[in-house]
């Protein structure tokens, strides 16, 4: 595979987690909204990394350690970095029984809304440096 596939394939899962993630909402599954927004800036963080740095991006799923690794976390606004930060409880603790009912508390639909609108946003900024 080239690295224009490996990228494409990144942004692919991104978009179709960004996609559940609508999905989800519909549904008002909110848990799982926060949950897919984390895997899509994951995904489109892996697909920077393998872009700038001809490589396999690591095997972790820590938003900020990823983008520190992408050398591209220097270049978020404060914004981009409070979403990263509200985003990656979202993806180990949703696993976990004892959080989800911490976690339900904080997602509302209005709250979702703006997790994916945020989540677009991070997304397509990060694809237009690809």
């Amino acid at each position: 595979m080239t690295i224009n596939e490996k990228v494409k394939y990144w942004t692919d899962i991104a978009n179709y987690d960004l996609e559940t993630a609508e999905a989800m909402l519909i549904s008002k599954r909110y848990l799982y909204v926060g949950f897919m927004c984390h895997q899509a800036v994951e995904k489109i963080l892996k697909a920077y990394f393998t872009k700038t740095k001809e490589d396999t991006p690591p095997f972790i799923h820590n938003l900020k350690s990823l983008a520190n690794k992408s050398d591209i976390y220097q270049e978020f606004t404060e914004e981009q970095k409070d979403l990263i930060d509200e985003l990656i409880p979202l993806n180990i603790e949703a696993r976990y029984p004892t959080y989800k009912e911490k976690l339900l508390k904080s997602l509302s639909n209005e709250k979702c809304e703006l997790l994916i609108k945020q989540t677009l946003e991070l997304c397509n900024w990060i694809k237009n440096k690809l």
